[in-house]
Protein backbone atom coordinates (compact mmCIF):
# COMPACT_ATOMS: atom_id res chain seq x y z
CA UNK A 1 0.00 0.00 0.00
CA UNK A 2 1.46 3.85 -0.61
CA UNK A 3 0.95 5.78 2.42
CA UNK A 4 1.09 9.08 0.61
CA UNK A 5 0.45 9.37 -3.12
CA UNK A 6 -3.44 9.54 -2.46
CA UNK A 7 -2.80 12.73 -0.48
CA UNK A 8 -5.64 11.65 1.99
CA UNK A 9 -4.77 11.74 5.71
CA UNK A 10 -6.13 8.94 7.35
CA UNK A 11 -5.10 5.54 5.22
CA UNK A 12 -5.66 3.15 7.85
CA UNK A 13 -9.16 1.01 8.05
CA UNK A 14 -9.62 2.31 11.13
CA UNK A 15 -10.74 6.07 10.16
CA UNK A 16 -9.89 6.91 5.85
CA UNK A 17 -13.30 6.21 4.64
CA UNK A 18 -15.12 8.02 7.92
CA UNK A 19 -12.86 11.30 7.42
CA UNK A 20 -12.89 11.40 3.22
CA UNK A 21 -16.63 11.95 3.56
CA UNK A 22 -16.16 14.81 6.32
CA UNK A 23 -16.88 17.84 4.66
CA UNK A 24 -15.59 19.55 7.96
CA UNK A 25 -12.42 17.37 9.79
CA UNK A 26 -12.14 18.35 13.35
CA UNK A 27 -8.92 18.79 15.08
CA UNK A 28 -8.60 20.04 18.71
CA UNK A 29 -8.49 23.22 18.56
CA UNK A 30 -10.01 24.37 15.02
CA UNK A 31 -11.70 22.45 12.10
CA UNK A 32 -11.47 22.66 8.58
CA UNK A 33 -14.24 22.95 6.03
CA UNK A 34 -13.49 21.11 2.41
CA UNK A 35 -16.62 20.53 0.95
CA UNK A 36 -15.48 23.86 -1.56
CA UNK A 37 -11.47 22.44 -2.17
CA UNK A 38 -10.02 19.93 -4.65
CA UNK A 39 -7.62 19.11 -2.37
CA UNK A 40 -8.54 17.58 1.21
CA UNK A 41 -6.69 17.60 4.44
CA UNK A 42 -4.10 15.33 3.51
CA UNK A 43 -1.55 13.93 5.41
CA UNK A 44 1.59 15.83 2.99
CA UNK A 45 -0.40 19.17 4.72
CA UNK A 46 -0.55 17.89 8.24
CA UNK A 47 3.26 16.85 8.80
CA UNK A 48 4.65 20.00 6.82
CA UNK A 49 1.99 22.14 9.50
CA UNK A 50 3.64 20.12 12.21
CA UNK A 51 7.12 20.06 11.43
CA UNK A 52 8.00 23.58 9.96
CA UNK A 53 10.67 25.10 12.14
CA UNK A 54 9.05 27.98 14.31
CA UNK A 55 12.00 29.35 16.62
CA UNK A 56 12.18 33.18 16.26
CA UNK A 57 8.90 33.31 13.83
CA UNK A 58 7.45 36.58 13.51
CA UNK A 59 5.94 35.94 10.27
CA UNK A 60 4.93 33.39 7.98
CA UNK A 61 3.64 32.69 4.28
CA UNK A 62 2.11 29.78 2.64
CA UNK A 63 2.14 29.15 -0.95
CA UNK A 64 -0.72 27.63 -2.00
CA UNK A 65 -2.87 27.23 1.43
CA UNK A 66 -5.93 25.25 0.02
CA UNK A 67 -8.38 25.14 2.51
CA UNK A 68 -5.99 27.23 5.32
CA UNK A 69 -5.02 24.15 7.16
CA UNK A 70 -1.03 24.75 7.33
CA UNK A 71 -1.67 28.36 8.00
CA UNK A 72 -3.87 27.37 11.00
CA UNK A 73 -2.22 24.88 12.21
CA UNK A 74 1.34 27.17 12.20
CA UNK A 75 -0.96 29.59 14.04
CA UNK A 76 -1.54 27.34 16.82
CA UNK A 77 2.15 26.82 16.92
CA UNK A 78 3.84 30.21 16.93
CA UNK A 79 1.28 31.74 19.01
CA UNK A 80 2.59 35.40 18.42
CA UNK A 81 3.18 35.42 14.29
CA UNK A 82 1.34 36.77 11.24
CA UNK A 83 0.33 34.08 8.86
CA UNK A 84 -0.50 34.71 5.19
CA UNK A 85 -1.73 32.51 3.06
CA UNK A 86 -1.63 32.95 -0.90
CA UNK A 87 -4.32 30.71 -2.98
CA UNK A 88 -5.07 31.41 -6.35
CA UNK A 89 -8.06 28.85 -6.62
CA UNK A 90 -11.11 31.57 -6.09
CA UNK A 91 -13.15 28.33 -3.94
CA UNK A 92 -10.45 27.35 -1.86
CA UNK A 93 -9.55 31.21 -1.34
CA UNK A 94 -13.18 31.51 -0.13
CA UNK A 95 -13.00 28.42 2.09
CA UNK A 96 -9.80 29.32 3.46
CA UNK A 97 -11.26 32.57 5.05
CA UNK A 98 -14.58 31.30 6.15
CA UNK A 99 -12.20 28.09 8.27
CA UNK A 100 -9.69 31.37 9.01
CA UNK A 101 -12.95 33.49 10.68
CA UNK A 102 -13.76 30.99 12.13
CA UNK A 103 -10.61 29.86 13.95
CA UNK A 104 -9.24 31.23 17.40
CA UNK A 105 -6.53 33.25 15.66
CA UNK A 106 -8.44 34.95 13.00
CA UNK A 107 -6.55 38.42 13.95
CA UNK A 108 -3.26 36.94 12.57
CA UNK A 109 -4.02 34.69 9.91
CA UNK A 110 -4.56 36.78 6.33
CA UNK A 111 -5.72 35.35 2.86
CA UNK A 112 -4.95 36.53 -0.48
CA UNK A 113 -6.64 35.73 -3.47
CA UNK A 114 -3.82 35.73 -6.10
CA UNK A 115 -0.93 33.75 -7.72
CA UNK A 116 2.34 33.67 -6.29
CA UNK A 117 3.79 35.15 -9.16
CA UNK A 118 1.80 38.51 -8.71
CA UNK A 119 1.62 38.44 -5.24
CA UNK A 120 6.09 38.17 -5.04
CA UNK A 121 6.00 40.94 -7.64
CA UNK A 122 3.41 43.50 -5.98
CA UNK A 123 3.87 42.76 -2.24
CA UNK A 124 6.15 44.81 -0.17
CA UNK A 125 6.02 42.34 2.84
CA UNK A 126 8.87 39.47 3.87
CA UNK A 127 8.56 36.75 5.98
CA UNK A 128 10.53 34.33 8.61
CA UNK A 129 8.87 31.34 7.32
CA UNK A 130 7.69 30.72 4.38
CA UNK A 131 6.00 27.02 3.71
CA UNK A 132 4.72 25.08 0.24
CA UNK A 133 2.87 22.01 -0.35
CA UNK A 134 3.28 22.50 -3.88
CA UNK A 135 2.17 21.04 -7.03
CA UNK A 136 4.71 17.99 -8.34
CA UNK A 137 3.33 16.40 -11.46
CA UNK A 138 5.50 17.87 -14.54
CA UNK A 139 4.16 14.61 -16.45
CA UNK A 140 1.77 11.82 -16.60
CA UNK A 141 -1.77 11.12 -17.36
CA UNK A 142 -3.82 14.12 -16.66
CA UNK A 143 -7.35 13.94 -14.84
CA UNK A 144 -11.29 14.98 -16.09
CA UNK A 145 -11.16 17.44 -12.90
CA UNK A 146 -9.34 20.51 -14.29
CA UNK A 147 -9.16 21.90 -10.76
CA UNK A 148 -7.32 18.77 -9.67
CA UNK A 149 -5.07 18.90 -12.51
CA UNK A 150 -3.81 22.37 -11.50
CA UNK A 151 -3.55 21.87 -8.12
CA UNK A 152 -1.58 18.25 -8.72
CA UNK A 153 0.05 19.08 -11.75
CA UNK A 154 3.46 22.23 -12.12
CA UNK A 155 0.96 23.96 -14.35
CA UNK A 156 0.08 27.18 -12.48
CA UNK A 157 2.78 26.95 -10.27
CA UNK A 158 6.37 25.78 -12.39
CA UNK A 159 8.98 24.83 -9.87
CA UNK A 160 11.07 27.99 -10.81
CA UNK A 161 8.06 30.47 -10.34
CA UNK A 162 8.02 29.06 -7.09
CA UNK A 163 11.64 29.13 -6.11
CA UNK A 164 12.38 32.85 -7.43
CA UNK A 165 8.93 33.92 -5.21
CA UNK A 166 10.40 32.62 -1.95
CA UNK A 167 13.71 33.66 -2.67
CA UNK A 168 12.57 37.17 -2.59
CA UNK A 169 9.54 37.51 -0.14
CA UNK A 170 12.44 35.25 2.68
CA UNK A 171 13.75 37.69 5.06
CA UNK A 172 17.64 37.62 5.93
CA UNK A 173 17.81 34.53 8.03
CA UNK A 174 14.38 33.02 7.19
CA UNK A 175 13.66 29.46 5.78
CA UNK A 176 12.02 27.77 3.35
CA UNK A 177 10.35 24.44 3.84
CA UNK A 178 8.24 22.51 1.85
CA UNK A 179 7.13 18.52 1.14
CA UNK A 180 8.09 16.28 -1.89
CA UNK A 181 7.90 13.01 -2.87
CA UNK A 182 11.17 11.66 -2.93
CA UNK A 183 12.54 11.99 -6.33
CA UNK A 184 10.82 15.43 -6.91
CA UNK A 185 12.41 16.73 -3.86
CA UNK A 186 15.92 15.86 -4.90
CA UNK A 187 15.38 17.52 -8.08
CA UNK A 188 13.54 20.68 -6.70
CA UNK A 189 16.57 20.47 -4.11
CA UNK A 190 19.07 20.58 -7.26
CA UNK A 191 16.78 23.22 -8.62
CA UNK A 192 16.88 25.62 -5.18
CA UNK A 193 21.31 26.06 -5.71
CA UNK A 194 20.67 28.21 -8.71
CA UNK A 195 18.00 30.35 -6.86
CA UNK A 196 20.56 30.98 -3.66
CA UNK A 197 18.49 28.51 -1.91
CA UNK A 198 20.30 25.80 -0.41
CA UNK A 199 18.95 22.88 1.59
CA UNK A 200 20.50 22.80 5.59
CA UNK A 201 18.08 19.92 6.59
CA UNK A 202 16.34 16.72 4.93
CA UNK A 203 14.21 14.86 6.72
CA UNK A 204 13.15 11.79 5.31
CA UNK A 205 9.06 10.64 5.67
CA UNK A 206 8.29 6.64 5.60
CA UNK A 207 4.72 4.91 5.64
CA UNK A 208 6.53 1.98 7.61
CA UNK A 209 9.86 1.76 8.48
CA UNK A 210 9.72 -1.67 6.32
CA UNK A 211 8.48 0.56 3.10
CA UNK A 212 10.66 2.99 0.81
CA UNK A 213 10.95 6.43 1.65
CA UNK A 214 7.73 8.74 0.37
CA UNK A 215 8.71 12.05 1.22
CA UNK A 216 10.99 14.86 1.90
CA UNK A 217 10.50 17.33 3.63
CA UNK A 218 13.54 20.02 2.62
CA UNK A 219 14.43 23.30 4.55
CA UNK A 220 16.05 25.88 2.85
CA UNK A 221 17.79 28.66 3.76
CA UNK A 222 20.05 31.65 1.68
CA UNK A 223 23.33 30.79 3.50
CA UNK A 224 24.77 27.43 2.14
CA UNK A 225 26.37 24.98 4.80
CA UNK A 226 28.84 22.39 4.86
CA UNK A 227 26.96 20.19 7.05
CA UNK A 228 23.19 19.43 6.09
CA UNK A 229 20.88 17.72 9.16
CA UNK A 230 19.09 14.64 8.41
CA UNK A 231 16.18 12.87 10.20
CA UNK A 232 13.22 10.40 9.51
CA UNK A 233 10.11 10.58 10.33
CA UNK A 234 7.56 7.25 10.33
CA UNK A 235 4.25 7.13 9.93
CA UNK A 236 2.67 3.62 11.14
CA UNK A 237 4.00 0.46 12.83
CA UNK A 238 3.70 -2.72 11.44
CA UNK A 239 0.69 -3.61 12.06
CA UNK A 240 -0.95 -0.30 11.14
CA UNK A 241 -1.36 1.25 14.25
CA UNK A 242 0.57 5.24 14.77
CA UNK A 243 3.87 5.16 14.73
CA UNK A 244 4.96 7.17 18.27
CA UNK A 245 6.77 9.27 15.94
CA UNK A 246 3.73 10.72 14.37
CA UNK A 247 1.62 10.45 17.48
CA UNK A 248 4.52 13.00 19.25
CA UNK A 249 4.63 14.88 16.41
CA UNK A 250 1.21 15.64 15.70
CA UNK A 251 -0.97 14.94 19.30
CA UNK A 252 -1.31 18.88 19.22
CA UNK A 253 -3.79 18.39 16.76
CA UNK A 254 -5.80 15.52 16.36
CA UNK A 255 -8.69 14.46 18.34
CA UNK A 256 -7.78 11.02 18.54
CA UNK A 257 -3.91 11.17 19.80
Amino acid sequence: MNYFLSNTFMNSKKMTKTQEKKKVFKFKNFEIKQDQCTMKVGTDGVILGAIAPIEGVNSILDIGSGSGLICLMLAQRANKATVVGVEVEANAYKQSVENGQNSPWKKRVHFENESIQDYSKFSDQSFDLIVSNPPFFSGGTFSYNQERNNVRHTIKLPNGDLLQSARKLLNKGGKFVVILPVMEGLRFKDMAKTYRLFCTEEIVIKGKESKSDERLVLIFEQEETNELKNSKLIVYNEDESYHSDFIALTKDFYLNF
